[in-house]
């Protein structure tokens, strides 16, 4: 068996030693070394290829769409290769047993639901696109095995879990729910009182216990091996805790990603971390590190701000956001997305938009039918942690209300994501057009439920097939623009980006530098609005080609912008040619 390079062996032992103790940390290491040794991934020569703008990512739970008789996965696998071959990657969310959350409060990491299919239902999707899995780190279900150790005192699960007092000062804790984060739980020593950040019945796991740490690795590497291309750090800011701090984003937590980073990229090269951290913006970024940590981090700000801007018909938020964004380091990029499982989150908003016209923003949301998530503050105050609602419904009007404009406002929203440097994900439900399933919430008693429709596929195909339906014209709209984006090298996520700020009323991007440029002009506003091509281009003898509509515009002329319309121009000179 080919022995490990030192390189990789000293960086394990100064992730670990950053961690614990000198003796601790030695064991670690050899145990983390002999682990990566003794993966069938070891050495095997394998490096999956770079991001390109060719990779588009699908968010989906395995069974987001459903028929009688057969698995959910393998309905999926069938849809997808039918209904949407352009998509390059797809993240299925948790597919484990659970018992709550929709999976997030995983009872065993290594089984597959029964009720979404087999392990060979995942490769079998995992044949023709990129998987991404989630790995939810931080916590695991109390019907876990390894609780029901912590509720009978035995080992391992006895040490596997964090224990308080009752009356212990958790004030300092950024918290992510509005309930208490010490739970009481019953057991043979009689109530004890365990750290549980996002519910009672997810109990956050403790590595200050390196078995906890051993454990989750060799879990990670399961998924390496299980041919995993990329693997999402569910909630991974919240994992390590230490009275009197805030607990969220200390040195331990980014020391783990850093390990893994290292074990994925000894494994699996080319395979890549994304951390999902909903924290402010400034934040968030801190997981990129020094490229030495997540290779993508999730742009949280994007959807709120991308809401605001079509909510109030003004770029001008949006546009001083994507001029603040330094480049990210080499090797890492954003993955940027106007809508998940989740709600649209506000934390990212924090510094960016003032409080009340949050509270302007979720006024409207909620006369869309949407709703609101709250978390707890030091002070024992509650703020707003996301709205609940569609993406689509969220675009059914502006600050004025309802209008006739929601399917373009949509269309331009997730254009804009679509172009923006990074990897695109779009939630199976973007590309649908899901209105919000009020009976999903009145069904669970959970907001988020208002945005996690499952769709039965016979009623589904129906309305792509019918022309004029919202979904089929998402739909449609969406992938030609997606096969339109894969056509263009100015995408890639290497890309260069600039963004312009021409009129309040536009969004403009810049993709590439040079030959092969394409400048993206999206009307975020419910009017007609004019665009110089003279101010655009600084020049009176450059015209423009439309890649959308394949429309050629003169040199010097002014083009005029429907509402909510989408331009993705090409320079051309005089005679005719492209730039």
């Amino acid at each position: 068996m080919t022995e490990i390079d030192a390189n990789t062996a000293a960086r394990v032992r100064a992730h670990c030693a950053a961690l614990y103790q000198d003796a601790v940390a030695d064991q670690c290491t050899h145990r983390i070394l002999t682990m990566i040794q003794n993966s069938a991934l070891h050495q095997s020569g394998a490096t999956l290829p770079a991001l390109s703008e060719q990779d588009v990512l699908l968010i989906t739970y395995g069974n987001s769409i459903e028929e009688p008789g057969t698995a959910p996965l393998q309905t999926l696998d069938r849809f997808l290769t039918e209904w949407l071959p352009e998509l390059s990657h797809v993240h299925i969310l948790p597919f484990f047993p659970y018992s709550s959350d929709d999976g997030f409060s995983v009872i065993d990491y290594l089984m597959l639901d029964p009720a979404l299919g087999s392990w060979a239902d995942i490769r079998r999707l995992g044949e023709s696109r990129a998987l991404m899995f989630d790995f939810v780190l931080n916590h695991i279900s109390r019907e876990s095995v390894w609780f029901a150790d912590f509720v009978a005192n035995h080992p391992p699960g006895k040490d596997y879990f964090i224990e308080m007092p009752e009356d212990t000062d958790v004030s300092q804790v950024v918290r992510p729910r509005s309930q208490a984060l010490l739970a009481p739980i019953y057991t043979r020593r009689g109530v004890r009182h365990v750290w549980a950040t996002f519910s009672p019945d997810q109990i956050d796991l403790n590595y200050e216990n390196p078995e906890v740490l051993l454990e989750m690795v060799r879990i990670f590497i399961i998924y390496l091996e299980q041919e995993a291309s990329l693997i999402r750090l569910d909630a991974v800011a919240f994992l390590w805790k230490e009275l009197g701090t805030r607990c969220i984003h200390l040195p331990q937590t980014h020391e783990v990603v850093k390990l893994l980073r290292v074990i994925a990229e000894q494994l699996r090269p080319g395979s890549l971390i994304i951390t999902e951290t909903n924290v402010p913006h400034a934040e968030n970024l801190s997981y990129f590190g020094d490229g030495d940590e997540a290779h993508l981090v999730y742009q949280f700000a994007l959807p709120p701000l991308v809401l605001y801007t079509m909510n109030r018909g003004n770029a001008d938020l949006l546009t001083n956001w994507a001029q603040s964004l330094a480049p990210p380091p080499p090797g890492c990029t954003f993955l940027n997305f106007t809508a998940s499982h989740d709600g649209i989150g506000l934390r990212a908003l924090e510094g960016i938009l003032p409080t009340h016209e949050i509270s302007s923003i979720i006024e409207s949301m909620q006369q869309f039918g949407g709703y609101v998530s709250m978390r707890a503050n030091p002070d024992g105050t509650d703020s707003p942690y996301e709205i609940n609602i569609t993406y689509f419904d969220a675009m059914m009007g502006t600050r004025r209300g309802p209008d006739q404009w929601q399917v373009d406002r949509f269309i331009c929203a997730q254009s804009i994501m679509l172009v923006l440097q990074g990897l695109p994900a779009f939630y199976i439900h973007s590309l649908l057009g899901t209105p919000n399933d009020q009976r999903g919430v009145e069904v669970t008693g959970r907001l988020r439920s208002i945005n996690r429709k499952r769709w039965a596929l016979p009623e589904l195909t129906a309305l792509l097939e019918k022309t004029g339906t919202p979904q089929s014209q998402v739909y449609f709209e969406m992938r030609r623009r997606i096969a339109l984006r894969q056509s263009l090298p100015a995408l890639s996520p290497d890309a260069a980006q600039k963004i312009y700020d021409l009129d309040s009323h536009l969004f403009i991007v810049q993709r590439g530098e040079g030959e092969g440029m394409v400048v993206c002009v999206f009307n975020v506003a419910p009017q007609d609005v004019s665009l110089s091509l003279v101010k655009l281009f600084h020049s009176e003898t450059l015209g423009a080609l439309d890649l959308l509509s394949r429309q050629q515009h003169g040199p010097g002329k002014t083009i005029d912008l429907m509402p909510y319309q989408c331009l993705w121009l090409v320079p051309v000179e005089d005679e005719g040619t492209y730039l």
